[in-house]
């Protein structure tokens, strides 16, 4: 059949933006190291009319200064005008990309708020009410039996103006008894002995026994 009819020319995929900004960016880059070309012959031409005098050989050279200057305009309009569409093609591509951004945004919103609402058919809001009030009974009645098992018992009634006159009372008595005048014999009790009796026969000139006394002479 293909050799009938001939076989019918492969479809081409469409153009990418991105890939025309590609080229037209690497094109303004070829014109612009044509541009930096011009300029370094400018450079060389008016250097070489500085040492010239006035004359048909300056002209001649003059003339060729001119002709690059204008290839130089030429191709800095060229590459200005390339300059504007990567810039212009790449607003459009921004704003697609946007676009579709925004769009895939909306979408998962819309499935979110699909996925909420059905959800939301599962929850019973007068149940989660039944479960808040038996909650809030269960925890009154944990309070009471809390309050039972620490109630006292055998506990003589007392007056509370009797507890707090006993109370002042106390306060009264630790004021009052405020004298360490006892502790003035314990401090001055005589020292233990540092010797064993006996170990010391003379004191002050005169013997002594074995329980340091002065002996009684005969």
């Amino acid at each position: 059949m293909n050799r009938l009819f001939g076989r019918g020319k492969p479809t081409e995929p469409p153009p990418n933006l991105q890939d025309c900004i590609g080229n037209v960016d690497s094109r303004a880059e070829s014109v612009d190291k044509k541009i930096a070309r011009l300029d370094a012959e400018l450079v060389k031409y008016k250097d070489q009319m500085k040492k010239m005098r006035e004359g048909p050989a300056k002209n001649a050279v003059k003339q060729k200064a001119l002709r690059v200057l204008k290839q130089k305009k030429m191709y800095e309009q060229q590459s200005s005008n390339l300059r504007n569409q990567s810039f212009n093609m790449e607003q459009a591509n921004y704003a697609t990309q946007t676009l579709k951004d925004t769009k895939t945004t909306v979408t998962a919103m819309k499935l979110g708020v699909k996925e909420m609402k059905k959800e939301f058919k599962k929850i019973d809001i007068d149940e989660i009410e039944d479960i808040q009030d038996d909650m809030s009974d269960m925890l009154e009645q944990a309070d009471e039996v809390q309050e039972a098992l620490g109630r006292s018992y055998g506990m003589p009634e007392i007056d509370e103006d009797d507890l707090a006159a006993e109370l002042d009372a106390l306060g009264d008595e630790v004021m009052f008894d405020e004298d360490t005048s006892y502790l003035d014999d314990a401090i001055n009790i005589p020292n233990a002995p540092e010797k064993e009796p006996g170990a010391e026969t003379v004191k002050d000139g005169m013997p002594v026994d074995e329980f340091g006394l002065p002996q009684m002479t005969t």
